[in-house]
C-alpha cells in the first residue's frame, strides 16, 4: 500500500533547471528520512542528496553541491530535489527512496531505504 513515486523529470539543455517531486502515500507517519539516488548507464546507483526527518539535516553528494536543493513539505508528504546549472554528467534515472524507520545509516548507503519509486528520467543534452 506504500507508494513512493516521482515526477518532473525530462530533458533540459546544459545550464538549465528541473525540480523533480516524490509523492510519499501508505505510511502513518509523517516522519521519514529521503535519500534521491541516481543511476546512469552502466553506472552504480549513487546518493545524490538526503534529508533526515530527526532533525532535518542535509546531505549532498560532492558532485552536486552548490547546485542542487533538497526540500520538504510534510503537509503535502512530498519531497523536492531542485536541480539548477545542470551538466550533461547529471543525466540518468532519479530515484526518491524513503525509510520510514529512520535508521542511523549513512545516508548514501542505498540498504537504509525500505522503499522505492519508479524513477524519473532526467536527460541533460544540447
Amino acid at each position: 500500500q506504500v507508494q513512493v513515486v516521482e515526477s518532473g523529470g525530462g530533458l533540459v539543455q546544459p545550464g538549465g533547471s528541473l525540480r523533480l517531486s516524490c509523492a510519499v502515500s501508505g505510511f502513518t507517519l509523517d516522519t521519514y528520512d529521503i535519500g534521491w539516488f541516481r543511476q546512469a548507464p552502466g553506472k552504480e546507483r549513487e546518493g545524490v542528496s538526503g534529508i533526515r526527518s530527526s532533525d532535518g539535516r542535509i546531505y549532498y553528494a560532492d558532485s552536486v553541491k552548490g547546485r542542487f536543493t533538497i526540500s520538504r513539505d510534510n503537509a503535502k508528504n512530498t519531497v523536492y530535489l531542485q536541480m539548477n546549472s545542470l551538466k550533461p554528467e547529471d543525466t540518468a534515472v532519479y530515484y526518491c527512496a524513503v525509510d520510514f524507520r529512520n535508521r542511523a545509516i549513512i545516508w548514501w548507503n542505498r540498504y537504509k531505504y525500505g522503499y522505492w519509486g519508479q524513477g524519473t528520467q532526467v536527460t541533460v543534452s544540447s
